[in-house]
């Protein structure tokens, strides 16, 4: 696997976020709109139990390169 295109997925139980890091253009819209999650500098560097589903959703809508994309979990 190539470590430069990795694909990760984070969830809250109720929504999932998905990270492709080869399609991260570092922007930082996550991190300015989300700080409590998106935490470039810690492993892992996104962390959802810091935010409500609502926010982490519009947070990841304005991500510009798509390397986030979230879908919602099927509920139980």
């Amino acid at each position: 696997m190539n470590p430069d295109n990795l694909t990760k997925e984070y969830t809250n139980g109720e929504v999932t976020i998905v990270w492709q890091s080869g399609k991260c253009i570092h922007a930082a819209q996550c991190v300015k709109n989300n700080p409590d999650v998106f935490r470039p500098k810690e492993k892992p560097w996104i962390n959802v139990e810091q935010s409500t589903s609502e926010k982490i959703i519009q947070t990841v809508q304005k991500c510009p390169s798509g390397a986030l994309t979230f879908y919602i979990n099927a509920q139980k």
